[in-house]
């Protein structure tokens, strides 16, 4: 892999990990704190929406995020040739 290759690679890698962390703080910070009197307003199985986002929502969307980068590297992996 010659150096424009790699330097490709690690900017397309530096984008994905700057998108799905942006997800991520919407979803903890925006829905958890700061939408959380508007979110409180829907109910889902007795529990407010706002809270289920503060106390479990973000931690949920956490783990799926991880499942989406693995994806996400290993079609960038075989795209630039550096697959297993």
């Amino acid at each position: 892999m010659d150096n424009e290759n790699k330097k490709k690679y690690w900017n397309e890698n530096l984008r994905y990990v700057a998108i799905l962390l942006a997800i991520w703080f919407v979803v903890s910070y925006g829905f958890g704190i700061l939408l959380v009197e508007q979110l409180n307003t829907i109910k889902i199985a007795g529990f407010k929406l706002g809270f289920w986002f503060a106390q479990q929502g973000s931690i949920y969307v956490f783990v799926v995020l991880i499942f989406v980068y693995v994806r996400l590297m290993n079609k960038l992996d075989k795209k630039y040739n550096v697959h297993e």
